[in-house]
């Protein structure tokens, strides 16, 4: 473990990661869901443009209306809304909906842009090329490892069946739990989430029980 970063300076960084991330897109941290937008990009982007062409409000409600009146045809103007009492206060419907949405903007600012979610992609490879290099421990290998070959299996071919069905495995947990362990562990956790902390809980747990298996009992 010598070539590594001691435990308190890693923490230190993810930290720091995880709350430039939130500062600077006033989002949530997660790898997880980054990569399924990434993949699903033409249908991201799609929806990006959607949401472009309804920024104003008012262009929303005018296109909403004019669908209404297309599928259900014309009809007879709505009823007036009924009178207010003299003594009693009514907020104008001018007043009340600014305040509803910002409040509604604050609580869901929706998803990162599509273009963000790929520079964060992008950058988590490039950083770990980076630190591979200036380390001088690059080089492409396609075995995991003395340990792995040991412990698990030496046969190439059975390897590379277990990493897929173990990946397999892992991306269906990660979208089962809503969360990857950047997006739980570091953010969940972060920000007290009750089912961020079960959620790191659980997958922690399994790996510390599965290493276990695997080191001290097969």
């Amino acid at each position: 473990m010598s070539g590594y970063w001691p435990w308190w300076a890693g923490a230190a960084g993810l930290a720091l990661i995880t709350i430039n991330y939130a500062l600077t897109t006033d989002r949530s941290f997660g790898v997880s869901s980054a990569w399924d937008r990434v993949l699903h990009w033409r249908r991201e982007r799609r929806l990006e443009v959607m949401d472009e062409e309804f920024t104003d409000d008012r262009a929303l409600a005018d296109a909403l209306a004019a669908a209404t009146a297309e599928h259900f045809g014309g009809g007879p103007a709505a009823p007036a809304a009924p009178p207010v009492a003299r003594g009693t206060s009514q907020l104008l419907e001018t007043d009340a909906e600014p305040a509803v949405r910002e409040d509604a903007s604050a609580a869901d600012p929706g998803p990162a842009p599509l273009v963000t979610q790929a520079a964060l992609l992008v950058s988590i490879f490039l950083g770990g090329v980076i630190a591979a290099v200036t380390s001088g421990r690059f080089r492409l290998r396609f075995d995991m490892g003395p340990g792995f070959k040991d412990v698990v299996t030496a046969s190439p071919v059975t390897m590379v069946i277990l990493l897929f069905a173990g990946g397999m495995l892992v991306g269906f947990g990660t979208r089962l739990a809503g969360g990857c362990s950047s997006g739980h562990g570091l953010n969940g956790c972060g920000r007290l989430r009750p089912v961020s902390l079960v959620a790191t809980a659980v997958f922690f747990g399994t790996a510390v029980g599965v290493s276990f298996l695997l080191w001290k009992v097969i």
